[in-house]
């Protein structure tokens, strides 16, 4: 294992003389702090004077010592660091600090800041432990979502000593501290052209064909890799070949999820990769009960992107598992979730009680496109559930300036599928109209007749914006760049003709021309009435030709004149009369 010498590096960076540090000490009372301080700097300084390289590490001491004392010695800018105060930390040897200490309170940390200052006040570390700092830095600056705060960090002289021997001597680093050492530096955004990530990444492809990586290590490589150099690279290849040489029963859940990741960031090699692809999705239903919220959605949205559609018994299991982490999911996990149900069509009641339970009462601080979700599950999967509508009818009412013309559509479409009517109904759709008013050449011309025709599903006949819809301007901007309308469209439109005609006799604005309207609501793709089920329009057959005595006294599936479809159709023997 390597160790990383702060010190001499930090001298490096530091222009602050021995002389000018033996003076402020000799000029300052003593106390303890200053006392303790004062022996570990004396006895470096008359020991270690020959070697100047090895002193600019108590600079850091020094700056803190001057800077509590009235003369601050911090540059203009420079972040101060916290943890400093901690002086407990200057009295620890780190060859005799346990690891897990140093973990322990690494991992307490909230800030790149504190972190730093932490590094600071130790004289040298061992590569892994330098290497698990970077990757808190980048932990805690994830969590901020701040793109500005990588160039202060890779500016920072303590963050820019600890890198100076990662990249003079790789060779001497172990696998684990270098390859977190290049994803640290990879998340950070630091140059892939320079010499520290050129350097890493080199020794670790050196030591890649050398085949001398573990599986987590492979892993952690093979998503840098992705990062800095594309899923395309061959290196990339050679990991995910290594990785399909071990046994999966050597995996830690950790590293499986992130072998999904990879296998995720190369979509188009899924098929050659099928074999090893099936073997992970049997061998991940054994660890299932072991993923974290965040785990879980990862291998969801990695099923998803590969396609894997013949791997439905683990988005079940994973279903299952994730009903009791809803809670614990982050808004951008439960959107990955609930997108992963949609693309294989899974359901489970369980887990919507559990939406209902957590989901519903955050519905007013949850971002638009969860709530979208949300409902658009519940909307494929004929979900009524009035607690998560409701919630999002409220929602709606207060804050209908805050969404995008899209959202609103996705938001109101539900409600027309589940024919569902909210209590404050009234509220409801007088904010759409509000919104429809200001915004109505906002709205995208299929999302706008889509939210329309949901409308009138549930009886709120959209009769002030029927003359807009049928004119010739909006039918051109309906049919965009396309030769003709597609079906769908064509349905919409003339089931919106037909509730002029039929529910709003007082309409007298123009009218859907012919050639736009569609005979029959019931299409193969994409029809707007509700399939037919099968093993209750068996039973109703039976029952009718038991009742009737034949088969050609009632007919099935009669094509109205207004265009819907009709299940059975019963036919009396007087002369051509029929009910």
């Amino acid at each position: 294992m390597a160790f990383i010498t702060l010190r001499r590096n930090l001298c490096r960076l530091s222009d602050f003389r021995i002389q000018e540090v033996l003076a402020a000490l000799k000029s300052r009372p003593v106390n303890r702090v200053h006392e303790v301080l004062r022996e570990h700097l004396c006895s470096w300084f008359c020991s270690l004077q020959p070697e100047a390289f090895r002193v600019s590490f108590h600079h850091a001491y020094c700056k803190k010592f001057h800077s509590d004392n009235g003369n601050d010695h911090h540059p203009v800018g420079e972040p101060v660091f916290s943890q400093v105060h901690d002086w407990d930390s200057l009295e620890q040897n780190l060859t005799n600090t346990d690891e897990r200490v140093f973990y322990r309170r690494l991992n307490t940390l909230t800030s790149s800041e504190e972190v730093l200052g932490f590094i600071s006040t130790l004289s040298t570390l061992p590569d892994t432990m330098a290497a698990g700092a970077l990757q808190r830095i980048c932990e805690v600056e994830g969590k901020d979502g701040d793109h500005r705060r990588p160039k202060e960090i890779l500016d920072n002289h303590v963050f820019q000593a600890l890198c100076i021997q990662f990249e003079q001597e790789p060779s001497n680093l172990s696998s684990t501290g270098l390859v977190t050492a290049l994803q640290a530096l990879t998340l950070l955004d630091a140059d892939p052209q320079s010499n520290l990530l050129v350097s890493l990444v080199a020794e670790c492809q050196h030591r890649l064909k050398r085949g001398g990586l573990d599986v987590p290590s492979l892993c952690v490589l093979g998503e840098s890799l992705i990062k800095l150099q594309g899923p395309g690279c061959a290196a990339l290849d050679l990991v995910i070949h290594q990785l399909q040489g071990e046994k999966l029963e050597n995996f830690h859940p950790e590293d499986m999820v992130a072998l999904y990741r990879i296998l995720q960031a190369c979509p188009a090699k899924a098929d050659q990769h099928q074999t090893f692809l099936n073997n992970m999705n049997n061998f991940s239903l054994s660890i299932v009960y072991s993923l974290s919220p965040k785990s879980i959605s990862q291998i969801l949205t990695a099923l998803v992107v590969l396609d894997q559609t013949q791997a439905l018994p683990l988005v079940i299991k994973l279903g299952k598992h994730a009903v009791k982490h809803i809670p614990h999911f982050t808004q951008e996990e439960l959107g990955q979730v609930l997108e992963a149900f949609l693309y294989f069509g899974h359901s489970d009641r369980f887990f919507t009680t559990a939406l209902e339970q957590h989901v519903a009462p955050l519905c007013l601080t949850l971002d638009p496109k969860v709530v979208s979700r949300v409902l658009e599950y519940c909307g494929k999967k004929r979900i009524l559930s009035t607690p998560i509508l409701n919630a999002v009818a409220e929602t709606f009412v207060s804050q209908s300036e805050k969404l995008s013309p899209v959202q609103v559509s996705d938001l109101i479409e539900p409600f027309g599928k589940l024919n569902y009517l909210p209590p404050n109904a009234s509220a409801f759709f007088r904010k759409l109209e509000d919104v429809l008013f200001a915004h109505f050449n906002a709205f995208p011309p299929k999302t706008l007749l889509k939210l329309l025709h949901s409308c009138s599903l549930i009886e709120r006949h959209p009769v002030n914006f029927m003359a807009k819809i049928f004119s010739p301007y909006f039918l051109h901007q309906l049919l965009g760049e396309e030769s003709h309308l597609d079906r769908l469209s064509l349905a919409q439109l003339t089931q919106l003709l037909l509730t002029a005609i039929l529910e709003c006799p007082f309409y007298k604005g123009p009218k859907l021309l012919p050639k736009y309207q569609v005979k029959s609501f019931l299409t193969p793709c994409c029809s707007l009435e509700t399939p037919v089920d099968f093993q209750l329009y068996k039973s109703v057959m039976t029952g009718l030709m038991d009742l009737l005595g034949a088969r050609l006294y009632f007919a099935s599936k009669v094509l109205t004149p207004y265009c819907y479809t009709i299940g059975s159709h019963c036919v009396l023997m007087a002369p051509k009369d029929s009910v």
